[in-house]
């Protein structure tokens, strides 16, 4: 609908984006994510550090890391990753050490809620954490922290009301989870795929043959709220990074004493082993400015020596420079997933990412269309949103279809895209 005013719920994280990227182009989008990625890892090896022996924290790191890998993009998700360890972590502190609720975390939240739709998880899990920081103490001890733990969450939920949404951004993520279509279609809400190792599949079975052994026992709400991150990531693959990044928060020290019990107290250190103690003691304002001074160093010389652009394998550069110079006009029926270059190339889009704004409905008719699930799908889609030109992934059925249709040409093929355009509106070159 040209003209529509709209508002992306992700509005700050799209702005921030952009502006790196005008300032210090894809290079910038890159060394970004890789800084925001290490800063999380960095945030949870020190929690962990503080619980249990090293080697064990580094484990939980490397899992974390590995399940964080499958959706390490530039994208506003990634954004709110430090958000989620800091947030979870904070939580998790204040109950093991029954102090009260920290207030200063609401802070995060009205960020959190304009950079990304994952805050109303971080509301869900600091209910979760509040209910548990509560159970965990003493019975004559629980009535007078009942109230400060259910403001603090209260209070979150209306932080999170800070954006150009209001309360409509707490709906948004519900509204999301209910398209039945487009969960069944998006890559990233699908199932993750067995068929090849996964850091998601070697997590599962740590955790089993822990839990099996006897070794762990977690207390009963955060084994419900561990069993239900799994359950979401088993269910959709983009959660994986979710139950990856927040359960060693919560199997921490459950974990931790699992390792101690198994560990020979009476053997002296060895050389392994004092070498981890020294690295997981905090480190020294010296050390903090050497690291980053080594850091800038780095990052400098990423900017001097490389520059990151989209992969010439996965965009349709060709293709729309292709139909360009044959004179394409009019409006463009694209595949899913070329949404997004399209936007970058400032060409209006028929469909993109953003599932939400288009409904199960359109969706439905798209696929139908794409995928030749009605043979008058595709020409019918055609003349009413009076298409100019086409760019397709080279594997869509439609593809064979345009090839027969009188009036349309193909003009480009490649591993990525095929692209046709109508002959009456062609230009002649």
């Amino acid at each position: 609908m040209p003209g529509t005013p709209w508002m992306a719920h992700e509005w700050l994280s799209e702005v921030l984006l952009a502006s790196v990227h005008d300032i210090l182009g894809w290079t910038g989008l890159v060394v970004l994510v890789a800084l925001v990625f290490a800063g999380t890892l960095a945030y949870l090896a020190r929690f962990l550090l503080s619980r249990m022996e090293p080697i064990y924290a580094l484990l939980l790191t490397a899992f974390a890391a590995g399940m964080l890998m499958g959706h390490l993009l530039v994208r506003p998700h990634v954004l709110v990753w430090p958000f989620l360890a800091v947030w979870v972590g904070t939580l998790v502190n204040a109950g093991e050490y029954r102090r009260n609720p920290p207030w200063w975390a609401l802070l995060l939240m009205p960020l959190w809620a304009n950079l990304h739709g994952s805050f109303i998880l971080g509301i869900g899990l600091g209910a979760v954490l509040a209910l548990d920081a509560v159970m965990s103490l003493p019975a004559d001890k629980r009535r007078n922290s009942v109230l400060p733990w259910a403001a603090f969450v209260g209070l979150s939920a209306l932080a999170a009301l800070v954006t150009p949404w209001g309360w409509n951004g707490l709906v948004f993520p519900f509204q999301v989870s209910s398209m039945e279509l487009a969960l069944k279609v998006i890559d990233e809400w699908r199932s993750a795929d067995f068929q090849q190792l996964q850091t998601l599949e070697l997590w599962l079975l740590l955790v089993l043959a822990l839990a099996c052994s006897g070794r762990m026992r977690l207390p009963l709400i955060r084994l419900i709220l561990v069993l239900g991150l799994a359950h979401l990531a088993l269910k959709h693959q983009r959660h994986v990074s979710l139950l990856g990044l927040v359960s060693p928060f919560l199997i921490a020290a459950s974990f931790a004493g699992a390792g101690r019990e198994t560990k020979d107290t009476k053997r002296d250190a060895e050389f392994l082993d004092r070498m981890f103690a020294a690295f997981a003691v905090p480190a020294r304002r010296g050390a903090i400015a050497v690291a980053g001074l080594l850091a800038a160093v780095m990052i400098g010389a990423v900017f001097q020596s490389r520059e990151f652009s989209p992969l010439a394998k996965s965009t349709p550069d060709a293709a729309v420079d292709a139909a360009i110079r044959a004179g394409a006009t009019g409006s463009v029926l694209n595949s899913y997933n070329f949404g997004g270059y399209l936007i970058y190339r400032g060409i209006p889009v028929f469909i993109d990412g953003r599932a939400d704004m288009y409904g199960d409905g359109f969706l439905k008719r798209y696929i139908d269309a794409v995928g030749l699930a009605d043979t008058n799908a595709l020409e019918m889609l055609l003349a009413d949103y009076r298409i100019g030109w086409t760019l397709l992934d080279a594997g869509a059925p439609a593809v064979a279809l345009l090839d027969r249709l009188p009036g349309w040409r193909r003009v480009h093929t490649d591993g990525v895209a095929v692209a046709h355009i109508k002959e009456s509106v062609a230009v002649t070159q």
